[in-house]
């Protein structure tokens, strides 16, 4: 078969999107006879044919799906390398393109946003936020911020931080609880999946069933539900980074639940050939950075005055 005709295939996408000749040319600003010229020479450099023709459309067939699913990726991230080199030739900021999940963008990253900016102001962020995986090359981001066991098919990944799960509370709940055993804590409205729950109890050595009064699907909200006092919960480390510094949440014991491959890790991932993207590389190394910043110390932060154990 013979290589296959890339300054065709821009074209080739234009008409797939839309499905008729015309309307491609106009958005192209070509003839229509130069698009329908074009499509035609594609199919016959290739050998077989792309489009099934029903009137004036024309219709992607099984093999034309097939090409535009691995050539669009490949166009997409050409047209952002080209305006990356645009915007840097004139000294504009570029762009990375951000999926992660609610409760590590709204407990961890946004308040270390200024900290970005006042170091790279040239590099914006822009944010996705989702429970869902992203397909980062087809949906066009460049990095993804995830938590779980990996690997990403198609995807270079870098870990980021292991962190444990701990029983947080509030300072009222802090006080409420002074002196009490574990045993103690599984009579206190507990916030968060039992089955974590009844894992850390029995470090422990308390064994016994455990109904929660509220299980979240999202990290974020059952910090916040902690902080309100609703119940003691039970979270990553990292998530609770700066509300246990300034004070609105305290470990309630030493014991903290190492966490499993699967809910524990969280990773940076991203297409292979951005691996030395220089915006990619300034904010790689500024999240460890970061990273470690946050749990400097972390693991002395037990509420004070003999907590369950």
């Amino acid at each position: 078969m013979s290589r296959l005709p890339l300054n065709i295939l821009p074209t080739f996408r234009v008409v797939a999107r839309l499905g008729n000749l015309r309307a491609a040319a106009q958005e192209l600003h070509l003839t229509h006879s130069a698009v329908s010229q074009q499509v035609k020479l594609l199919e016959e450099q290739l050998g077989f044919e792309l489009f099934d023709r029903r009137g004036r459309r024309i219709v992607l067939n099984a093999a034309g799906a097939a090409l535009l699913r691995h050539v669009e990726p490949a166009l997409d991230r050409l047209d952002e390398g080209l305006r990356a080199a645009v915007a840097t030739a004139k000294g504009e900021a570029q762009r990375i393109r951000l999926s992660l999940l609610p409760s590590f963008a709204q407990r961890w990253l946004l308040p270390r946003m200024p900290r970005w900016r006042e170091r790279y102001p040239e590099i914006h962020l822009e944010l996705h936020t989702s429970q869902q995986l992203v397909d980062l090359v087809r949906e066009g981001y460049h990095v993804a911020l995830r938590q779980g066991q990996g690997p990403w098919r198609g995807l270079q990944a870098e870990q980021l931080v292991d962190s444990p799960l701990v029983v947080l509370g509030s300072a009222a709940a802090a006080r409420r609880l002074k002196g009490c055993c574990v045993a103690d804590l599984a009579e206190e409205p507990l916030l968060g999946r039992p089955e974590l729950w009844e894992r850390w109890f029995a470090l422990g050595g308390w064994r016994g069933e455990v109904s929660p009064v509220a299980t979240f699907n999202d990290a974020g909200l059952l910090l916040q539900a902690v902080e309100q006092d609703i119940g003691i919960g039970l979270a990553r480390e990292v998530l609770a980074a700066d509300a246990l510094r300034d004070g609105r949440l305290l470990r309630l014991s030493p014991t903290a639940l190492p966490g499993d491959s699967a809910y524990a890790l969280y990773w940076c991932v991203f297409p292979p050939e951005l691996d030395n993207w220089p915006p990619l590389v300034a904010f790689r190394a500024w999240l460890q950075e970061e990273l470690a910043l946050s749990l400097q110390g972390l693991g002395d932060m037990v509420a004070p005055s003999d907590p369950p154990s």
